[in-house]
C-alpha cells in the first residue's frame, strides 16, 4: 500500500490524482501532517508526500531502522514539477515509484542512486534475493573495478560492467555459500522441492524436514522457488503453512500426472492413499531438473513427510518487444523496461539506433539489415537457449507482420518467451485519420515476397465482400507497383466510388503526413513502403474532414431515412 500525505491545496489536488488513479494501490492519510507521516511510514510499504523535501526528512529521520525494511519514500513539490525518490531507492522502491508518478502527474523524477545515474543495474533490483557486500560490490562496478561475475546457473541478467577476475566478485547461485567482504551473492530460484504428508503432519515437521534436507545438500532456502505436492493434499495445513513460511508458491499436480513420472524411489504407500506411487519425487520432478535431494522421511516417530529436491536448469529469456510506430512517446514503458533488462539486443538497424540511448551501458548489440527476419529470429533465440537475457525488436507490435512469428517458430519450450505489446501502424495511422475502425476492420500485407498473390487476392476478395475495414501495410515499392492498383479495383467492385480513403505516412515520425481522398480519387504512385492506406466500408464517412466509420449502423439507416 502507498500511504499519501499531504499540507496544501495544491498538495491534497495532486494526492487526489494518484488516489483516483490507483484507487487499490494507495491509502489517503488525513489530519496532522507529522501524525500522518508516522502512521503512514508503520502501515504502508511506500509513501507519497506532497510536501518540501526538507519538512518529510525532519519527519522521517526519527523513523529509519533499515533500509532493506524501511518504506521507499517519494517527495512531490507543491508545483507538481519533480517527483524525488528520497529514502529507499532500490529496497523500498521508491526509484521506480518516483518514475511512475512523474508519468501520472507530470512531473520529472529525480533519482540520485548512483547506480541509477551510471545506467548499472542494482544488484539489489534485480528480482533475487541478495546477501553480501552489496554496498562495496556496487561501489567497485561504479569506479570500473575489476568485478567478477560466477553465475553457476547461467541465470539471465541485464547488462553487468564484469571482468573474467577482480577483487569483487558476483556469484549467481542456489549453493549454500557464505560471501566474502568484497562479494555479493544472488539466489536464483532453481529449487523446486516435492513434499508429501500424511493428514494432520504438524507444519513443524514438514518445515524442519525441508530445511534439513536442503542444509545437508548444501542448498540454499533463498533459491526454492516452491513446494510442490500432489492435488489432494492441496489445503493440508501443514503444506500450506511450511510453503507460506518459506514464503514460495505451493504448486500441485493430479495423482495422474504424477503417477506418469519415472521416479527412483516408488511406494506403495502413496498409490493407495493417493493414486500415485509418488509424490515428493515425482511432484519435484515433473517440471524437469536434477534430482539433489532424493526422498527422504522425516524423523519423527511416525514419519508424517517426505520431501525431495530437484534443481531446474536456469531459462533463458527472450522478450519480444513493439517498439511502436516510432514516436518516443508511444513507446510503452514496459518496452523500456525489457530493453533496460536486456543483456543482448537483437533487431533492424534501423529500428536499433531509435532506442540505442535506451539501452544499459554493456548491452550487446546484433543489428542486421532489411530482408534477414529469419536470421534475427535465430540469432535471438539462440542466444535466449545461452542462458541470456534478449530483447528481439520490431516496429509497431512485434506480432503483426513483425518479428514474434518467425522467433516463436524457432523457440521450444525450453526458454522464456514475453510479448511485449505495440502500437501499431494501423493504430497510429487511425488516430490521424480519425476514427476508421470504429467497427469491424481488418489488416492485409500487399507484399508478396512470402504470401502468393493469389492468397492476399483471396484474402482482399473476402474482406470487400463482407463490408470490412481495410488497412494496407506494405502497399507498394519499386519492384510491386500493380499490388495495390489491383486490391483496389477489388474494393471498388463492392464499394461506392466516394468511399472515403486515409493515407499515412511514416505516422507519429517527425515527416508524418496523412490525408483523406476517396477510393475513385487515390493515385496509388503517392503511396510508398512508408505508407499505411486505410480503405473504409460502406457505413464510413468523411465528417469534417475526418475519416469515422460508426461503431452500429443505425445512424447510416437515419441518416437514409432523412434524404
Amino acid at each position: 500500500m502507498i500511504g499519501l500525505i499531504s499540507a496544501t491545496a495544491a498538495g491534497a489536488a495532486a494526492r487526489d490524482r494518484l488516489a483516483a488513479a490507483w484507487p487499490d494501490r494507495t491509502r489517503v492519510y488525513d489530519g496532522p501532517v507529522g501524525d500522518a507521516v508516522r502512521r503512514a511510514f508503520a502501515e504502508c510499504e511506500q509513501l507519497v508526500c506532497f510536501l518540501a523535501t526538507g519538512a518529510v526528512v525532519r519527519l522521517v529521520a526519527p523513523l529509519l531502522n533499515d533500509k532493506a525494511s524501511d518504506p521507499g519514500v517519494v517527495c512531490v513539490d507543491e508545483g507538481g514539477r519533480f517527483a524525488v525518490s528520497l529514502v529507499g531507492g532500490h529496497g523500498g522502491g521508491a526509484n521506480e515509484l518516483a518514475r511512475e508518478v512523474g508519468e501520472l502527474l507530470g512531473a520529472e523524477p529525480v533519482v540520485t542512486t548512483a547506480t541509477d545515474a551510471a545506467g548499472v543495474p542494482g544488484l539489489d533490483t534485480l528480482g533475487l534475493p541478495v546477501e553480501g557486500a552489496v554496498a562495496a560490490v556496487s561501489r567497485a562496478l561504479l569506479d570500473g573495478e575489476p568485478v567478477a561475475l560466477h553465475n553457476d546457473s547461467r541465470w539471465p541478467l541485464p547488462p553487468l560492467p564484469v571482468a573474467p577476475e577482480g577483487t569483487y566478485g558476483i556469484r549467481v547461485t542456489d549453493r549454500l555459500v557464505e560471501p566474502s567482504g568484497q562479494e555479493v551473492v544472488l539466489r536464483p530460484p532453481t529449487l523446486v522441492v516435492g513434499v508429501g504428508a500424511s493428514r494432520g503432519a504438524p507444519s513443524a515437521e514438514v518445515l524442519e524436514l525441508i530445511e534439513g534436507s536442503l542444509r545437508e545438500a548444501g542448498l540454499s532456502p533463498r533459491s526454492v522457488a516452491a513446494l510442490a505436492t500432489v492435488d489432494a493434499k492441496a489445503g493440508e495445513p501443514g503444506i500450506v503453512e511450511a510453503a507460506g513460511r518459506l514464503g514460495v508458491p505451493l504448486v500441485t499436480y493430479t495423482a495422474e500426472e504424477l503417477a506418469a513420472v519415472e521416479v527412483p524411489n516408488p511406494s506403495d504407500a502413496p498409490l493407495a492413499a493417493v493414486g500415485t506411487p509418488s509424490v515428493a519425487e515425482a511432484a519435484a520432478l515433473l517440471g524437469g531438473g536434477e534430482l539433489l535431494v532424493p526422498k527422504r522421511k522425516s524423523t519423527a516417530s511416525p514419519a508424517m513427510a517426505t520431501c525431495a529436491v530437484v534443481r531446474r536448469p536456469a531459462r533463458g529469456r527472450l522478450a519480444v518487444v513493439g517498439l511502436g510506430p516510432g514516436a518516443r512517446d508511444l513507446l510503452t514503458p514496459r518496452a523500456r523496461a525489457e530493453l533496460r533488462r536486456a543483456s543482448v539486443l537483437v533487431g533492424l538497424d534501423q529500428y536499433v539506433d531509435q532506442i540505442r540511448d535506451l539501452l544499459r551501458p554493456g548491452t550487446r548489440v546484433l543489428e542486421s539489415g532489411l530482408g534477414a527476419e529469419e536470421e534475427r529470429a535465430r540469432t535471438a533465440v539462440e542466444e535466449a537457449r545461452r542462458g541470456q537475457a534478449v530483447a528481439l525488436i520490431g516496429s509497431g507490435d512485434a506480432g503483426v507482420y513483425a518479428m514474434a512469428s518467425p522467433a516463436l517458430a524457432e523457440a521450444s519450450d525450453d526458454i522464456d518467451v514475453i510479448g511485449v505489446p505495440g502500437v501499431t501502424a494501423a493504430l497510429a495511422a487511425a488516430a490521424i485519420l480519425g476514427a476508421p475502425l470504429g467497427h469491424d476492420h481488418v489488416s492485409i500485407s500487399l507484399s508478396d515476397l512470402h504470401t502468393p498473390w493469389d492468397v492476399i487476392e483471396r484474402r482482399v476478395r473476402a474482406a470487400a465482400e463482407a463490408d470490412l475495414v481495410v488497412t494496407f501495410y506494405n502497399p507498394r515499392s519499386r519492384g510491386r507497383d500493380w499490388q495495390l492498383p489491383k486490391a483496389l479495383a477489388i474494393l471498388a467492385g463492392h464499394r461506392e466510388p466516394a468511399t472515403p480513403v486515409g493515407v499515412v505516412r511514416n505516422a507519429s515520425r517527425p515527416d508524418e503526413s496523412g490525408r483523406l481522398t476517396t477510393l475513385a480519387a487515390l493515385d496509388p504512385a503517392t503511396v510508398d513502403m512508408m505508407t499505411v492506406v486505410t480503405v473504409g466500408n460502406t457505413a464510413t464517412r468523411d465528417i469534417a474532414g475526418r475519416m469515422v466509420t460508426p461503431r452500429g449502423y443505425r445512424w447510416q439507416t437515419s441518416e437514409e431515412g432523412s434524404k
